[in-house]
Order: structure tokens, then sequence, then C-alpha cells
């Protein structure tokens, strides 16, 4: 069966005037011409799309279903336009974005919450690992990723991999682990830990200072996810290795406190996006207000 796009505008003016007469003059068109490539449309699909009556025409149960996705594919078509010629696009925006699943919540919060308080903006959001996030920008199935660490570029993948914060890493835990008094690292010899895994940049920088000092802390958990970090830190048992940014509302509300800030370990937070001659506007507009436009690598 082939659909013919004109078929499907002609339809969609029909169905808002419910009148054949006046659709054509909108149309342009002769009523007899119009009337034909209705007829032409029902051939195709294989129903009826209209009852006439007397005091004009109604749709069908099959003429409703169409009308959906007739109006979908006017949409997208009016968008595709729009885009092609650098127009705004009209109606609601899509904002897919891909974020390692080790990243924190909170960090990602505070970069999508301009596009999350926008009603014409619907944000997608795919948690995975960077080399699978990389794969779907470069698919064009995501608009950008959020992530640890920059990509790395190359001639196949041109990646700009723009530097959106730069923070301390803390030890937190619950507040009887303040009134220990713990100096950081000569102290931590045998104290219970809650780490990143060995695959995290700030888990090799924490482990080559505490090894230097010749501490050994007993590691009671290697945790990927940045929210079980969290939440393994509030039973209280071991003080957890993050960014602060993670445990912020912890820390507001009096949960957990920070024991000891770690200027030396530092993580970093990046988006990354691809070249691309019709990037998504949204993009440029979150990547600017985090400050990292300026900084790609």
């Amino acid at each position: 069966m082939f659909l013919n796009y004109h078929h499907l505008r002609y339809f969609r003016v029909i169905a808002r005037e419910l009148n054949l007469t006046r659709a054509a003059d909108k149309l342009k068109l002769s009523t007899p011409a119009l009337s034909v490539q209705l007829k032409l449309l029902e051939e195709s699909l294989g129903h009826r799309l209209f009852v006439r009556e007397k005091a004009g025409l109604t749709l069908t149960e099959a003429g409703r279903l169409a009308l959906d996705y007739a109006d979908t594919i006017g949409r997208a078509g009016e968008e595709l336009v729009d885009v092609m010629q650098n127009r705004k696009r009209g109606g609601r925006q899509v904002l897919r974005v891909g974020a390692v699943a080790t990243l924190s919540r909170n960090f990602q919060l505070d970069f999508l919450k301009p596009a999350l308080h926008r009603t014409d903006v619907e944000v997608i959001i795919r948690s995975g690992a960077l080399r699978d996030l990389l794969v779907g920008l470069h698919a064009h199935e995501v608009d950008l990723v959020l992530s640890n660490q920059a990509a790395r570029r190359d001639a196949e993948r041109p990646w700009h991999s723009h530097l959106l914060a730069d923070q301390p890493v803390s030890l937190v835990g619950v507040p009887a682990w303040k009134k220990k008094r713990l100096k950081f690292p000569e102290d931590f010899r045998d104290v219970p830990v809650i780490l990143p895994s060995m695959e995290s940049n700030t888990r090799a920088a924490f482990d080559r200072i505490t090894a230097a000092a010749g501490a050994r802390p007993r590691i009671m958990a290697e945790v990927d996810d940045m929210a079980m970090l969290r939440l393994l830190a509030r039973e209280g048992e071991g003080l957890a290795l993050v960014p602060s940014v993670v445990v912020r509302d912890e820390i507001e509300s009096g949960v957990l406190v920070e024991t000891h800030r770690i200027s030396q370990i530092r993580e970093t937070f990046y988006a990354i996006t691809p070249s691309r001659r019709f990037p998504n506007p949204l993009v440029g507009e979150l990547v600017e207000r985090m400050g990292g436009a300026k900084k790609p690598r």
C-alpha cells in the first residue's frame, strides 16, 4: 500500500471542516477534485473515513484512528521543514539524553532542570554504560551524553566533551563519624569505607593517597551506582567517598556530614555532543547555562 502525503493533508483539512465544500475552498481545489482525492485515500486504506449525512460529514471509527496518525505525520513533516530551514520548531520539542548509570542523579537534575520546567519540552533519559551511550549518540538515538569522563575523539567520532563542573570529592558519613576526628589519610588503617568501583578515577586516586600514607582502610563495599552509595552511607557503618553533589540533600538535612574534603581528588562532569549539521538547539542552551560551552575537549 502506498500512502500519498497530499492525501493525508487533504484528509486533515476535511476532518477539521467536516464539510467537503469548505475544505475544498481552504485547499483551493474544486469540490469534485477533493472528493476524488478522498476516495483514493479510502481505497488505499481499505476503509471509509467519513459517513456522509445531511448535516455534513462524520468521522467513522477508522477515520478517527487515521486522523491520529495523519496529525502525527503532519506535525513531523512541519517540524522537518522547520529544522531544514533553521526555523524555530513548532509544537513540543523532544530532548533525548543519555546518562552514564554511575552519574549523580542530583547533578543530572541540576543540568536538566530548565528543560524539565518547560511545558513545550519532553525530556527522555536513558541510562547505561558510556560505550553503549556513545553508540546511541552516533546513531542519533540521543542528543547528548552526560558523563563523568570525557570521550576520546577520533576521525570517525569527532565528539565534543564540554566540561560542566569540576568538584572536590569528600568522605561523608553519619554525624557520629565527625566526633572521631580522624586525620586523612594517616588515621585510616582499618577504617570501614564505601568506595566507587575500580573503574572510577576517584577510586584510583583514593587508593594512591592511602597507599602512599601506609594506610589500609577496610573496604565495606564497592558500588557503581551513586544512589546506592548514598544509601549505604546513611546506614552509618562506614564513610563513603562521593562528590558533595551526590549527598547534597542529606548534608543539608543533617542526616550525613562531610568528615573530610579531599581537594586533591576531583570529580568531573561532562556533556558529550556530536558534530551535527542540525543539532538540537536545547543542547546548546543547557550546556551554555552550565558554563561548559567554552571548555570543549
